[in-house]
């Protein structure tokens, strides 16, 4: 047999012709109304909603995308403004490090933000609308096999109803023939139309049971599936919608703890500068007014010791030498520092080795601690611009 393609014979072919024409033939019948057609609005309702929820689906879908491509530009954008804040801090500039770190930690959670809508959400979607096409074509093959059995119910019906007048053409041959044949003549072409008949009637009952089955099975088969198809479309929005909520929400908490670091990064920055400024404007007085305490010291003689209440041995921690106060909390993250909470006083202690103190890092103990345990036992040290002298 002439091959036509791979796994397609001659043959196979003019039989799938031959049922596209037979399918048309039947199609025309039942618009012309010659015909009757096989229906179930139940399963047409089915399909409707099955289309619904394709359509929805891929719209969701399509919508998803778009946001993750959002976010994907929010982040390219992102980037590109940690990068540029962190290329214009300056090295001795208040929090370099932090900053450093915060643009890192700022890269990253838009990065676990985008990979975790990709896994949860969009691949969820994904999936759910991969048994799409499958049904589809299911669906497409149910109502060519419905046509199928209508056509084959048709054609058994027309050679059902036809079988006596079949008969009736039997006999009148012959009787024809009595004259011009002899008798064992008749009988045996009367037995052979007979058995023509019967051929064609077996052969249409055949392939009506066979049709109908082939139909029956399909349609059994999609009107089980096609409704919890349709339900579950609540779960899959259920859990697409949840985890994006829930993504999000750990986004922007987790966002806003690094915004609120960045905003005490500047702050701190600025008070720094303020501080400074401060420092080199009353430079000069601070040298004048010392010079003339010095003159006046040494001109006045000195008060009676008991009449000295600050700065005596008793009252202030040995090395004191200045108090100050916390204008910003700082969490110790050493054993040897101080934890400070805004609006502590602080009395400045001097280290016994000049050499282990750190720039911008003092030495002392809490005023409140001091005054009740006469112990500076529980001292330690604290950033410098964490506080303000008083």
């Amino acid at each position: 047999m002439a091959e036509m393609g791979k796994g397609v014979t001659a043959g196979k072919l003019a039989i799938n012709v031959q049922k596209r024409l037979t399918r048309a033939q039947e199609k025309v019948m039942q618009k012309l109304g010659k015909a009757d057609e096989t229906r179930d609005v139940a399963f047409e309702e089915m399909v409707s909603n099955f289309n619904k929820q394709m359509i929805e689906g891929g719209k969701l879908q399509k919508d998803m995308k778009a946001y993750l491509l959002a976010v994907k530009t929010m982040h390219d954008a992102s980037r590109r403004l940690q990068d540029c804040l962190a290329e214009m801090y300056e090295p001795d500039w208040f929090g370099k490090e932090e900053m450093d770190a915060l643009t890192e930690d700022t890269d990253t959670l838009w990065l676990d933000y985008h990979q975790n809508i990709t896994d949860k959400s969009l691949n969820t979607l994904d999936s759910y609308l991969t048994q799409f096409p499958d049904i589809k074509a299911r669906i497409a093959k149910r109502d060519r096999k419905m046509v199928d059995f209508d056509s084959a119910r048709h054609h058994f019906s027309s050679l059902q109803k036809g079988k006596k007048k079949d008969e009736a053409k039997i006999a009148k041959p012959a009787a024809l023939l009595e004259k011009a044949a002899p008798g064992w003549a008749q009988v045996l072409i009367s037995a052979h139309q007979v058995a023509q008949t019967n051929l064609s009637f077996n052969q249409a009952e055949e392939e009506l049971g066979k049709s109908q089955k082939i139909f029956e099975e399909l349609n059994v088969e999609l009107q089980d599936e096609l409704p919890v198809l349709f339900d579950n479309r609540v779960g899959v929005y259920v859990n697409t919608f949840q985890g994006l909520a829930g993504h999000q929400e750990k986004f922007h908490k987790e966002m806003g703890k690094l915004n609120q670091n960045l905003n005490d990064i500047m702050t701190k920055l600025e008070e720094q500068r303020e501080i400074k400024k401060g420092g080199r404007e009353a430079g000069t007085t601070e040298e004048s007014a010392k010079s003339e305490e010095v003159n006046h010291s040494e001109a006045a003689s000195p008060p009676p010791k008991s009449a000295v209440t600050n700065g005596s041995d008793g009252d202030l921690p040995p090395g004191f030498i200045y108090k100050v106060k916390a204008v910003h909390e700082y969490a110790a993250t050493d054993g040897d520092e101080l934890e400070l909470k805004v609006g502590d006083s602080v009395l400045v202690l001097a280290f016994e080795n000049p050499d282990e103190q750190d720039d911008g890092w003092l030495l002392g103990v809490q005023e409140t601690h001091w005054l009740q345990k006469k112990d500076i036992s529980i001292k330690g040290v604290f950033p410098e611009n964490f506080t303000q002298k008083v």
